[in-house]
């Protein structure tokens, strides 16, 4: 019996500690990646800035094969907007953007319904260098604390950010194509 109440008083102590540390974590969260794109911003903005051409370069496109698409009308610039359902893989939600000043920035609220809530910021920022254009990807938002729980034993940074390093290599590739 001794050794049972032991078990399960370390159990409530590595909780205890778990949430402790959850506690001190940010309220905020912060994921970003950039790439160089060996083409001018113009052309590239037009690939962020206009949801049907999200197919072409989103790593979250084909996840699901059966994946349902609703666009908005409009589904380019501000005011257009984006909604998906699918499997658990990609979830459902939808993204409006907020602000697309051509061809430097576009602003996304990106919302997540299921397989969890959550409304954030989409950020792509093109900035041109020497004949190239730097694309920053980021994702923003609050942190609720059952998501810094979350995040004390998921590397949310790494995941994302590999989704967004995929989705910006492929970004590359059809932006380079012309």
């Amino acid at each position: 019996m001794t050794i049972l109440l032991t078990i399960l008083a370390l159990i409530a102590l590595a909780i205890l500690g778990l949430l402790a540390y959850a506690a001190t974590k940010p309220n905020a969260f912060r994921y970003e990646r950039h790439i160089t794109i060996n083409a001018p911003a113009a052309t590239i903005f037009p690939l962020i800035n206009d949801f049907r051409r999200w197919t072409e370069w989103s790593p979250y496109e084909h996840r699901d094969p059966k994946l349902k698409r609703t666009y908005g009308n409009p589904s380019a610039g501000v005011g257009g907007s984006y909604a998906w359902e699918g499997d658990k893989s990609v979830g459902s939600g939808r993204m409006d953007i907020l602000e697309a000043p051509p061809p430097e920035r576009v602003k996304i609220r990106l919302q997540f319904f299921k397989p969890f809530v959550g409304d954030n910021i989409a950020d792509f920022t093109l900035r041109e260098i020497d004949g190239a254009t730097d694309v920053s990807w980021a994702m923003y938002g609050p942190q609720p604390f059952m998501t810094k729980v979350m995040s004390s034993v998921i590397n949310f940074d790494k995941m994302i950010g590999n989704d967004f390093d995929t989705g910006l290599a492929n970004m590359k590739a059809v932006a380079e194509r012309g």
